[in-house]
């Protein structure tokens, strides 16, 4: 059995996002035998405040399915800019500092650190040196480089370029940098980061809970009000920036006088105010909130058509999560994405791709395969097979057990 700490921003009971795949691996290590401790904040993730039930400002210590979980204080800004999203990094990795500390007397054989945020990294390395732990950075999002891309940070070219280069010299500190892509180990490499140092790590999906429904009404149609013979086009995520959701809203406008059409965005995030006050007026738009774990599979099965909106600057920085389930529902999937990129890859197998950001092309797309059922089956069907042959739960989380168990066994072995 290996002592195991994790640092890392989002953690159950989070719904989406990094903080869901950071709770299963921590469960799923645990249930290996592993002695697994969690340095996290309070829930607050997608909807940008602190949960109910959760104090803000305290620490709070509590044990979930094995996993001793410290939470730290940490500051949510009501309106996410560049400028505040660095106070809100910068208070989870102040906070989390007395927390580190206190895991000295534990000694961990290995300290793995989930960016964002990797405002965390540093003291994470720093941390696993003093207590001869081996250090893992796991990257689910380069958000330094997306926040340069995406003008959240704007700046001098000579600052970008003095982060830059420390990030790489902080890469080249880890024993393993993970993440969740080809493209984006690729750009690990374009950093300098040696082949023998990378790992791919892909967001996995339970195709035992995500599958499509073939049998029986979806109750989620009846509570939306959707007639049998309309299709319902589905955006099921988190609602920021990088999303570029209001192409997707004049995609709708567009299509306004295709009654057969119902656009149905469920998320939360930092645009979703805006979004709905874009939508006003937009009879064919539907927002809904994020549904809880036990109707994840109504809801992705609501899809007659998925929708994997992004812009096009983020679009090889970030590896969209929400794919995995799209496709393992066995529902067709339109992304917005570029062929050279990873999800551009991935759609010529098994789905439909445009442009980024061209309303237009989108829904040409929509309509296309609104009026072609069998090529939305047959999609439907590829998507789930992909789903099951390269993403699959058990095989991705058991493939990334035994290389943490090779790193740390090298470490008992040798020494650091």
């Amino acid at each position: 059995m290996s002592r195991i700490l994790i640092v890392g921003l989002n953690f159950h009971p989070e719904p989406i996002g990094i903080g869901k795949y950071t709770a299963e691996l921590s469960a799923y290590l645990a249930e290996q035998g592993h002695d697994v401790h969690v340095i996290t904040t309070h829930p607050y993730y997608p909807h940008w405040r602190v949960a109910p039930g959760y104090p803000a400002w305290k620490y709070k210590k509590e044990t979930w399915r094995q996993v001793e979980v410290r939470r730290c204080p940490l500051w949510v800004p009501r309106r996410p800019t560049g400028f505040t999203r660095l106070i809100h990094l910068a208070t989870f990795a102040l906070s989390s500092l007395p927390a580190l500390v206190a895991q000295f007397r534990w000694k961990p054989d290995l300290v793995l650190c989930i960016a964002p945020a990797l405002m965390n990294a540093p003291f994470a390395l720093a941390f696993a040196r003093l207590s001869g732990a081996k250090a893992w950075l796991h990257i689910q999002d380069f958000e330094l480089d997306a926040a340069l891309k995406l003008g959240l940070l704007p700046g001098r070219k000579w600052l970008a370029g003095l982060v830059k280069r420390l990030e790489r010299l902080l890469l080249m500190g880890f024993d393993k940098v993970s993440s969740i892509s080809e493209r984006m180990l690729k750009h690990l490499v374009e950093k300098g980061m040696p082949q023998g140092k990378i790992l791919l790590f892909p967001n996995w999906v339970d195709t035992g809970q995500i599958y499509p429904l073939l049998e029986g009404p979806n109750p989620l149609r009846a509570t939306l009000g959707l007639a049998p013979e309309q299709l319902a086009v589905l955006y099921a995520g988190t609602m920021g920036k990088k999303q570029g959701l209001e192409h997707l809203l004049t995609t709708a406008s567009r299509l306004r006088e295709q009654c057969q059409l119902q656009f149905i965005l469920c998320g939360d995030g930092a645009v979703r105010a805006e979004l709905e006050n874009t939508a006003r007026g937009l009879s064919n738009v539907i927002f809904l909130q994020v549904q809880p774990v036990e109707r994840l599979n109504e809801l992705l099965n609501l899809a007659d058509i998925h929708i994997l909106s992004q812009k096009a600057d983020a679009a090889d920085l970030v590896m969209p999560s929400k794919l995995g389930g799209m496709l393992a529902s066995g529902k067709a999937v339109i992304a917005t994405a570029h062929p050279n990129t990873e999800v551009g890859q991935v759609m010529s197998q098994v789905g439909e791709m445009v442009p980024p950001e061209d309303p237009a092309t989108l829904a040409e797309a929509i309509v296309g395969l609104a009026n072609d059922p069998l090529k939305r089956s047959r999609l439907g069907r590829l998507g789930r097979e992909y789903a099951c042959r390269h993403l699959e739960k058990e095989t991705v989380l058991a493939n990334f057990n035994g290389a943490l168990e090779a790193l740390i066994s090298d470490q008992r072995v040798y020494g650091t």
